[in-house]
């Protein structure tokens, strides 16, 4: 149940390109979270020049105007070593269109079922575990 955020510089991607890096991402997530297939919310945001800013060589990581910020909202308790491997694998995956891997920051924001609604005004999430374990709390 992800929701990703990419930002990026307006004059440095283009649609192609954007769509490619939403595929990569997605087979990320399903390779190293078993993300379910049609479990795809994405948004890009495209900034001017003078709205985006990052330190280009901040821990010794040398970043260029293709940076791309992705911000991946999901439930916690991936392990370290999961986190670990999909930032590789994720990295590697954008290198292979043309991506430095320098240039790919990802932030992980764990969250639990309760905040999350898919629409309709409903906890669909808190539903699923309702009908797999049926005397889960909701504590």
């Amino acid at each position: 149940m992800p929701f990703i955020r990419v930002s990026y510089r307006e004059d440095q991607y283009e649609g192609k390109e954007l769509s490619l890096i939403s595929l990569e991402i997605h087979a990320a997530l399903m390779e190293h979270f078993h993300v379910p297939v049609d479990d795809y919310f994405q948004l890009f945001h495209a900034h001017k020049p003078g709205e985006f800013f990052y330190s280009p060589s901040y821990l010794n990581v040398e970043r260029t105007d293709r940076l791309l910020y992705i911000q991946i909202t999901l439930k916690s308790g991936r392990t370290v070593e999961q986190k670990k491997s999909f930032y590789s694998e994720l990295a590697q995956r954008l290198s292979k269109i043309g991506i430095r891997a320098e240039d790919v920051f990802v932030v992980l924001v764990g969250t639990e079922l309760e905040d999350w609604t898919f629409g309709s005004g409903i906890a669909q999430m808190l539903e699923i575990v309702r009908e797999v374990q049926p005397h889960a709390s909701e504590d």
